[in-house]
């Protein structure tokens, strides 16, 4: 069996954070499943844990008001590198915009753009990265 790994889900939308939270824990792979619906809390929370050994995967939607995905990325790899190097950031959208795509290839943290919403396909792909 694999190695359990945290998971945070930053969505605007209620209902998509309750989906991606009920899709990870049914993986059997989630230590722990935080879920915020505004960016800023995602980072405050990410700013404040303590460091783990555990890899954290970060599911965030890059249509968002206050900060959307693009801003969180960049408020991210801003911090210091002692935080960022646990975790690995997935950018969510419902739209296939070639210059979203672009543009988040662009970021070193972000492993990949997914369409949303999550799915037990859509997870399993990223759990392969983490065997």
């Amino acid at each position: 069996m694999s190695a359990p790994l945290n998971f945070i889900v930053v969505d605007d939308s209620k209902l998509d954070c309750f989906i991606a939270e009920k899709i990870i824990k049914n993986t059997g792979r989630s230590e722990t499943v935080s879920a915020f619906q505004q960016a800023t809390d995602a980072l405050v929370f990410i700013k404040t844990l303590p460091a783990t050994s555990t890899p954290t995967v970060v599911f965030v939607d890059i249509q968002m008001p206050v900060m959307n995905g693009f801003e969180f990325v960049e408020a991210f790899e801003a911090l210091p590198e002692n935080i960022r190097q646990g975790y690995s950031i997935y950018m969510l959208s419902s739209s296939i915009n070639e210059n979203d795509i672009a543009k988040v290839k662009g970021y070193s943290s972000v492993k990949q753009f997914l369409n949303k919403p999550l799915t037990n396909n859509t997870i399993t792909i990223v759990l392969e990265h983490f065997t």
